[in-house]
């Protein structure tokens, strides 16, 4: 289970987690959904620790971060995945450096990574075939597998993703999301997006948004169609900004 409570998250004057709560249960699927520059990225990094928050608490399995030691945050990190928007791979290492990046640097051989390397890999859809490949080498979609590959290495039970569909085809986006709960089902981990594409609503079984550093909603993907809050209304269904009235919203 994962809880942010009073979480709150600024950059000088610049406020963008303001006392947020929220609770992730066990094994669940969650989207989180908000406008651009919302700080949806900025609350994900809190969670995994690559951002303090500047109040308030981050529990993971009943431990609050916030007031652990850095070995003892560094545990509980182990528990976690987190999936860059970009892939975030490196352009200097091969596919198989890449994914098997974190058992190379411990010292392992590669006679021991690359079996491992090879089951990832097929466990998102890739061949063996690209072990050797460059990131340039890959298509945008093929990067976002090959990210969630390295991620899976460490088995988490935590899995964090962070705009995963980012400037792909509306068929590779509709591929990434059942990939995601592919390894949803898979893992059994619980698994958290943040994503500006409603499709995600036909992935996940439950959704929160974000606006003005707060959680406004969180409940069923399936309920959010109904959902009366006007700005929700108008989020989802992608409807220019103005009254409620004008753009035919009834509650």
């Amino acid at each position: 289970m994962i809880e942010l409570k009073n979480l709150t998250k600024s950059f000088g004057t610049k406020l963008i987690t303001n006392s947020l709560d929220l609770t992730i249960e066990g094994g669940e699927f969650l989207a989180i959904i908000g406008r651009s520059g919302e700080g949806k990225s900025v609350l994900l990094k809190q969670i995994i620790g690559l951002i303090k928050p500047t109040d308030g608490s981050v529990i993971i399995d009943g431990q609050d971060l916030t007031k652990l030691q850095p070995k003892q945050q560094k545990d509980i990190f182990k528990k976690c995945g987190y999936v860059f928007q970009f892939a975030a791979l490196l352009d200097s290492l091969t596919v198989f450096e890449n994914v098997g990046i974190t058992m190379l640097e411990d010292g392992e051989s590669e006679e021991k990574v690359r079996p491992l390397v090879i089951q990832k890999l097929a466990s998102v859809g890739l061949t063996a075939d690209v072990l050797d490949k460059f990131p340039n080498e890959l298509s945008g979609g093929m990067k976002k597998r090959v990210g969630l590959a390295r991620t899976l290495m460490l088995n988490p039970k935590i899995l964090i993703y962070d705009e995963p569909t980012t400037g792909l085809d509306p068929i590779t986006i509709r591929l990434i999301h059942e990939l995601i709960k592919k390894t949803h089902s898979s893992c059994q981990a619980t698994t958290v997006v943040i994503s500006h594409d409603v499709d995600v609503f036909n992935y996940a079984t439950t959704v929160a948004m974000l606006h003005q550093g707060k959680i406004v909603y969180k409940g069923s993907t399936k309920d959010i169609w109904d959902c009366p809050n006007p700005y929700i209304y108008q989020f989802i269904r992608g409807l220019p900004e103005g009254p409620i009235e004008q753009i035919g919203f009834v509650k």
